[in-house]
């Protein structure tokens, strides 16, 4: 898919590019030689891989918000069949971050929640940027708790800045929903597999973060919280300068996540971004989804549960005295 939004790091990325669309489409007279064309391929390659093997936390932060990633319901469009949206919480109205629904993917029957952000400015005010409020965890919670009396398996799709921050979201509850939601997943009798596609931020993203597996896109961050509302305590402004640090601090990427043990795995992405080709991107997550569906369900829900329960409960190190405990 080409991208029509530049980053600034990928800048001699897009040169090369054009330069390689010149020559294949002959601009700049005969035909070029197949051969020169060949190599500045492979130098294209190789210019991606060095740039996105070492892309800093606040260079990654920039590719998990590129306005071209795939989101849930690309998806949806690209790897599951069979989608039934359902709508509501029950108590107050239809979320439109939330996209929740039942769906099949392979041979698996699956109840898919997942965030939308949207892509056009019409898709980005409806979902308000991907900002969910209260009804939109009661109405995930609602679903699950649905999936688990049928026995179908759970699938999240995390992608949001945080939960909406307005006032009418603290006086519905925000916080008290999103503590619900951590509790009632972590004892939900049925598979649960989490994957944070892009946005992974604050309790917003952690109310529906609680899988027996959690995986994470390998240009996707997940942090308590934002880079910018970090920079903002920290050094009272958010800029150019304090963005990075911020970003860099908060040990929010996929190899710092799965070094901690915050997350199980990494999904790769195609070269040079998800952004870059959708549909690669999803063949990939529909195999990293199935290979740990197919796993789940041959384990009993007694021993699913403890393990999900240990899996969480020894996360993190604390101090104890004079020794460090995990």
């Amino acid at each position: 898919m080409a991208s029509r939004i530049r980053l600034s790091f990928e800048k001699e990325i897009y040169e090369m590019e054009d330069q390689l669309a010149n020559l294949e489409g002959g601009a700049n007279g005969p035909p070029t030689d197949a051969d020169q064309i060949r190599r500045l391929r492979r130098e294209l390659i190789h210019l991606k891989r060095r740039i996105y093997n070492h892309l800093t936390p606040w260079q990654t932060v920039e590719v998990a918000r590129h306005p071209d990633r795939p989101q849930t319901l690309d998806y949806i469009d690209l790897i599951f069949e069979e989608f039934v949206e359902l709508h509501g919480d029950r108590a107050f109205g239809d979320d439109r971050v939330f996209r929740t629904g039942f769906a099949r993917l392979g041979d698996f029957r699956v109840m898919l929640i997942g965030q939308q952000k949207g892509h056009t400015t019409k898709e980005k005010l409806e979902c308000l940027y991907g900002c969910a409020h209260p009804e939109g965890y009661r109405k995930a919670l609602n679903k699950m708790r649905l999936a688990a009396k049928y026995g179908l398996p759970t699938i999240c799709l995390i992608d949001t800045p945080g939960a909406y921050p307005g006032i009418g979201a603290e006086e519905r509850g925000q916080a008290q929903l999103i503590a619900t939601n951590l509790l009632e997943m972590s004892r939900l009798p049925t598979p649960i597999v989490c994957v944070i596609i892009g946005e992974g931020g604050s309790g917003g993203a952690l109310g529906i973060g609680i899988g027996d597996r959690v995986g994470m896109l390998e240009h996707a961050y997940y942090s308590v919280i934002s880079p910018e509302g970090c920079a903002g305590i920290l050094w009272r402004v958010a800029n150019e300068e304090t963005k990075p640090l911020a970003a860099d601090a908060l040990k929010m990427t996929a190899r710092d996540l799965f070094r901690f043990g915050i997350i199980d795995h990494i999904i790769q992405e195609p070269l040079g971004g998800a952004h870059r080709d959708h549909r690669d991107m999803a063949n990939r997550l529909k195999s990293y989804l199935l290979r740990y569906l197919r796993e789940l369900r041959g384990i009993p829900l007694d021993d699913l549960l403890e393990q999900r329960y240990q899996k969480f409960r020894l996360m993190g190190v604390y101090e104890d005295g004079a020794s460090s405990v995990v």
